[in-house]
This record gives structure tokens, C-alpha cells and sequence, in this order.
């Protein structure tokens, strides 16, 4: 008989095989949902994709289910993550932070952008949190992704900051609120994706 060695997945894999997918599913999701959507413009707000906000939202199939359904896998597949990742790193400084990550996403799924003042909430929670465990993660890493996790991280949380003390008066506004959006959200999901890659590699140089 062949010894066949029983299956195990250490936490460093489980953790980074959820992250990669996280980043993977919620990047393809909206990309799907705008291709559907008529007429979308990406200086429209990401959000539009499953609802627009009142007091006339407007809400156009197939976009707003694959919009919501992919920010509530996304959530869940990073709150998963979390618990993998706590039992790696043991950091609360890093897995409190990412749970709270994890949660926002979901609920920006749950609640639509008519459903206020749910989904601003939610929405504000993913953007904040999002940039600070970017930031955070830089202490459980090696260069230079730790400094890839600070400039992805430090360039979410500035353009957000910017947006919300200038308001229209920031230069970035050029970029329309969709714009500036993407720049506060895509650098999130580039390093969740990166993080999920370091994990499996540290997985794997731990093996």
C-alpha cells in the first residue's frame, strides 16, 4: 500500500489561502457587478453597485446582487481568516483590527447603500479599519513587504483623510468620489491579497 500522509493545512496556509481569496473574490465581484451595471462610471461610488442612496435609490439586477453577495463572502471569508491568523501571530494588535476589518466588509454587504445610516457606518468602519490593519501588519512581517503593507496601507488612510477634511476641495476630487473611493479601497484589497501571499510563502518556508 502507497503511505498516503493524512491531510493537514497549517494556520499560516488556512489564513493565507482565506486572505488571497478574499482580495481575489471582492476585486472580480465589483468588476463583474460594474460590467452589468448600464452606464456605470467608476467616478460613481463603488456602493452604487447594489444601491444608490436615498431618498430615489435606484437598484439594477444582476449588479446589486453580485455587488452585496461578494462584500458578504468577502467578509466572511476574512473574519475566518482572522481566527487563523490569531493562532499564527497570537497579536491582538493585529487580529482586533482585522476582525473589526472583516465585520465592516460584511455589513457594507447586509446593508445596501438605501439602508441608512447602516451602510456609511459600515462603510466608514471598512475604510478606517481597513487602512490601520494594513499598517499594523507591517510589525508581523519581513522586509519589504513590511514596507509594502505601510505604503498600501499609509496611502488608503491619507486619501481618505484627505477626502474627508477637504471634502470637494481636495485636489482628488478631480477623480470624482468614485475615484477617490477606489483609491482608499484598492490599495486594501492589493494588500489583503499580498498578506494572503506572504502567509502561504511562510507557510511553506516553515515546512
Amino acid at each position: 500500500m502507497n503511505n498516503i500522509p493524512p491531510f493537514d493545512i497549517s494556520d499560516s496556509k488556512a489564513a493565507g489561502t482565506l486572505m488571497f481569496l478574499s482580495g481575489a473574490v471582492a476585486l472580480m465581484g465589483i468588476i463583474t457587478a460594474e460590467t452589468l451595471y448600464p452606464d456605470y462610471s467608476t467616478r460613481q461610488d463603488i456602493s452604487d453597485l447594489g444601491s444608490t442612496r436615498p431618498p430615489d435609490p435606484v437598484i439594477l439586477e444582476p449588479s446589486a446582487t453580485i455587488f452585496n453577495s461578494t462584500m458578504i463572502i468577502t467578509g466572511a471569508l476574512i473574519l475566518i481568516a482572522t481566527y487563523f491568523v490569531h493562532k499564527r501571530y497570537s497579536r491582538r494588535v493585529l487580529t482586533l483590527p482585522l476582525t473589526v476589518f472583516g465585520t465592516g466588509v460584511f455589513g457594507v454587504g447586509v446593508f445596501p447603500g438605501n439602508v441608512v445610516p447602516w451602510h456609511g457606518l459600515f462603510a466608514m468602519v471598512t475604510f478606517v479599519s481597513g487602512g490601520i490593519t494594513a499598517v499594523l501588519s507591517s510589525r508581523v512581517v519581513t522586509e519589504p513587504f513590511r514596507y509594502i503593507c505601510l505604503l498600501f496601507g499609509g496611502i488608503s488612510l491619507m486619501v481618505l483623510l484627505s477626502a474627508i477634511i477637504l471634502q470637494e476641495r481636495s485636489p482628488l476630487m478631480v477623480l470624482g468620489f468614485g475615484g477617490v473611493e477606489r483609491w482608499v479601497v484598492y490599495p486594501l484589497l492589493m494588500w489583503i491579497t499580498g498578506f494572503g501571499g506572504y502567509l502561504l510563502g511562510d507557510a511553506n518556508t516553515r515546512d
